[in-house]
């Protein structure tokens, strides 16, 4: 059961910013108010955290809560909007790269396996609660997941043309993606668990595997 949407021990909430009107969307408290909703959503669940429990973990009453988020639906979108804007952004640049195919598809990996660890929280939060999104925000993440994918089709079929990688297909991408995706489910920084290493690795694989 998801935990009440509230900030008070009665269930109401007390006078602050009106829903609906313009958070203050940067500064150090709203990066603190994010911190704090990763922390929970990726350790508790969204369903089970509760806004009164973020207001309480960030030190802020309710009114001042409210001045900087507009929902807890806010919070988890711009959770999972920001580090999947970060993955296309890195596809994207990877693209125009005047190398072969097969570099760019190197760089691919390499540049999604750092962003997947890097947001290790945000992808487990992403994998188990992001059809708690709205349908708008649920579409715009999904277009641009879409995108993502797209760079990755694009080079793969870049490399088959010219006879690089034995084949190249959408099934291909999407296994790739969930790959490196699942990666977020089993990294824990630490001595033995290098992200360089572990791009090394899966980039040798997935290479070795496609090209003829």
């Amino acid at each position: 059961m998801e935990a009440p949407d509230d900030l008070t021990s009665g269930g109401s909430r007390r006078p602050g910013r009106p829903r609906g009107s313009v958070a203050s969307t940067t500064g150090p408290t709203r990066e603190r108010i994010v911190e704090v909703a990763i922390e929970l959503f990726s350790t508790r669940g969204y369903h089970a955290t509760s806004v009164s429990e973020i207001g309480e973990r960030t030190g802020l009453r309710p009114g001042a809560l409210y001045y900087h988020i507009k929902s807890k639906e806010d919070l988890l979108w711009e959770i999972l909007e920001s580090y999947t804007e970060e993955a296309l952004a890195g596809a994207r640049q990877v693209v125009t790269t005047d190398v072969s195919a097969v570099e760019k598809l190197g760089l691919l990996i390499d540049g999604h396996v750092r962003t997947i660890a890097r947001h290790r929280r945000e992808v487990l939060i992403q994998l188990r609660d992001a059809d708690a999104l709205t349908a708008e925000h649920h579409e715009e993440l999904q277009a641009m997941r879409h995108e993502v994918q797209r760079c990755w089709e694009g080079v793969l079929d870049e490399g088959y043309r010219a006879g690089e990688f034995a084949r190249s297909n959408r099934i291909v991408a999407s296994g790739l993606l969930g790959m490196l995706n699942s990666v977020a489910q089993w990294y824990h920084p630490g001595p033995g668990q290098s992200v360089d290493t572990i791009a090394e690795e899966l980039r040798a694989m997935v290479v070795d595997g496609l090209t003829r």
